[in-house]
């Protein structure tokens, strides 16, 4: 992941409904959600709703794909993974290490 994407993605997270709004897609699985289930879910208004969707789709760290009449939302995985990625790949010194807490020889 490029430092760019990194701060989109990172902007895009750094807002409270729009975090809780991935974080329950990412609950919800590969199957993810509509939109009016994710706004029932979190109590956020359509017109607050459909901004915060928006932001996080051009972000990239979630997908609309339309089904039918609904729009569904669903994390993006793959994104996700490489922001992890991208945060924690000088951990440990450099030195692989696959449980942050318990492999790593330096605190974090």
């Amino acid at each position: 992941m490029e430092i760019k994407n990194a701060i989109t993605a990172l902007a895009a997270l750094a807002q409270e409904s729009r975090l809780a709004i991935f974080r329950t897609l990412i609950q919800a699985g590969p199957e993810g959600m509509p939109a009016g289930q994710i706004g029932q879910h979190l109590q956020i208004p359509p017109s607050s709703l459909s901004f915060h969707l928006k932001e996080l789709v051009h972000a990239n760290m979630i997908i609309a794909q339309q089904e039918g009449r609904f729009i569904i939302y669903q994390a993006n995985f793959k994104t996700a993974k490489a922001l992890i990625e991208f945060l924690t790949e000088n951990c440990c010194a450099g030195h692989p290490c696959d449980d942050l807490s318990a492999s790593c020889s330096k605190d974090i």
